[in-house]
């Protein structure tokens, strides 16, 4: 069963939640991989330690700030090399034993942004997820 909420918490932050169908270590092993990687960033991007640098095929980039496993990743994230920078954290919560809530919250304080869109490109990002954890 999947669930997908869209929520935006104020003008500063767009919030996108989806429940997949898969244990938390199942769905954090995922995003490990270069498939999960390529899912949550796009192509060419993979996370690495706090203070990597990450960059994408499309041109967004940024840099991991904070990685908790099985719990959360936090990273900066630029659209583009002009873009400014902001933040994103996505964080995963047992929903039941058998299924994990993923929680992508996109802090974009004083970021001119189109949040339909936003909010759009991460319920992108987390089909794909659920697509690689199936």
């Amino acid at each position: 069963m999947t669930e997908q909420l869209v929520e935006g918490n104020n003008q500063d932050t767009t919030v996108v939640a989806r429940v997949v169908s898969h244990p938390i270590k199942h769905v954090w092993a995922v995003l490990l991989s270069s498939q999960g990687q390529t899912a949550l960033l796009g192509p060419g991007a993979m996370l690495g330690d706090k203070g990597d640098k990450w960059e994408a095929v499309d041109g967004a980039w940024g840099i991991t700030r904070s990685y908790h496993p099985l719990e959360e990743i936090r990273f900066s994230w630029h659209a583009d090399a002009d873009a400014p920078r902001t933040w994103v954290e996505l964080r995963l919560e047992a929903a039941d034993s058998d299924a994990t809530r993923l929680v992508v919250s996109h802090d974009h304080r004083g970021a001119e942004v189109d949040q339909g869109a936003l909010a759009a490109h991460w319920a992108e990002a987390l089909d794909r997820i659920e697509g690689a954890a199936a």
